[in-house]
């Protein structure tokens, strides 16, 4: 009688828990800046981005997905084609480490379980980021530090992936954030008494993008093991 309950159980949950596929791997590309120093290319990168993910699959259509990736962005006014920034001459760096949770959705069916058959599908992925950064401004054209700082950003992903082996996912993504911040370039320091300092469009916040290869490793949840 105990088998045939284990037995039964492992039935009634195997539906619902076959869908529960895993997924852990890295991401590795670069960034870019889109704010009031440097280029205003809104795909640019020109600096080493390196993260790790997790996604959890719902369902083929949609995952839940969490990751933490880390960068340093940059701009220079010496690269832009704007002549204003080229006159002005500001440069600046910033060390971004970021985590990010939210939704993935898949515009076609991505079953995982399906290992015999190759399938490729176009994705989108957004929720909210937490990021980490410093508070920056200019003197004298100098840049310097003010303080460690951190906010919010809206995550704004595309991108295209394939099971390209047996429990392996390849993808390669374009993903704009969109900050709560003005002052990743030292723009507008949040100090009242760097508030002489400000320049730039005070109006509008700054972006950063990461645009790179993910490679994911798949594995299921079993539910139980129904032995004889």
């Amino acid at each position: 009688m105990k088998r045939i309950l284990v037995l039964f159980f492992c039935l009634i949950f195997q539906n619902v828990l076959i869908a529960q596929i895993n997924e852990i791997g890295v991401f590795m590309g670069g960034s870019n800046f889109i704010g009031d120093v440097g280029k205003t290319n809104y795909v640019a990168p020109n600096k080493l981005a390196i993260g790790i993910l997790y996604k959890w699959n719902k369902s083929p259509r949609h995952s839940y997905r969490i990751s933490y990736t880390q960068s340093t962005i940059s701009g220079n006014d010496l690269d832009s084609e704007v002549r204003g920034r080229v006159e002005r001459g500001y440069k600046f760096k910033n060390e971004i480490k970021e985590v990010s949770a939210g939704l993935e959705f898949n515009f076609f069916d991505f079953n995982l379980h399906d290992n015999l058959t190759k399938k490729v599908t176009p994705y989108v992925y957004s929720g909210i980021t937490y990021f980490a950064y410093d508070e920056l401004y200019v003197i004298n054209g100098e840049t310097k530090k003010d303080s460690k700082a951190n906010t919010l950003a809206i995550p704004m992903v595309v991108g295209v992936k394939s099971n390209v082996l047996e429990n392996f996912v390849l993808g390669f993504e374009v993903g704009a954030r969109y900050t709560f911040t003005d002052n990743l370039d030292g723009s507008l320091p949040k100090n009242r008494s760097l508030e002489p300092l400000k320049f730039g469009n005070i109006n509008s916040k700054d972006w950063y993008v990461f645009t790179g290869f993910t490679l994911t490793y798949t594995f299921t949840e079993k539910p139980c093991y129904c032995a004889d």
